[in-house]
């Protein structure tokens, strides 16, 4: 069995939502590090949310807030946000 090695590669930034929840300083936090990287890992921790689709709201609202060029995935309670070269025109409903 052989492995690639990825020299190149950054690791990805993680953060962390707790009780505070999605304050305004976390958002230009996550927008400062948009600036120089295009993924970025949220975890949400249980004293943010109590289910899954509070988690699901809190992504959407960050998303919102981060403006159009962003899209997001939530597995778990772990957000990986993306941010795209072009606005996004796709609805969520």
């Amino acid at each position: 069995m052989s492995w690639i090695v990825f020299e190149n590669m950054k690791p990805i930034k993680k953060l962390q939502i707790g009780k505070s929840g999605l304050s305004e300083a976390f958002v230009e936090q996550v927008k400062s590090i948009f600036e120089g990287e295009k993924v970025l890992k949220v975890s949400i921790l249980k004293s943010a949310c109590r289910d899954k689709k509070d988690a699901e709201k809190i992504g959407e609202d960050l998303v919102a807030r981060l403006g159009e060029r962003y899209g997001f995935k939530l597995v778990g309670y772990v957000l990986t946000l993306i941010k795209y070269r072009r606005d996004q025109r796709v609805s969520r409903g």
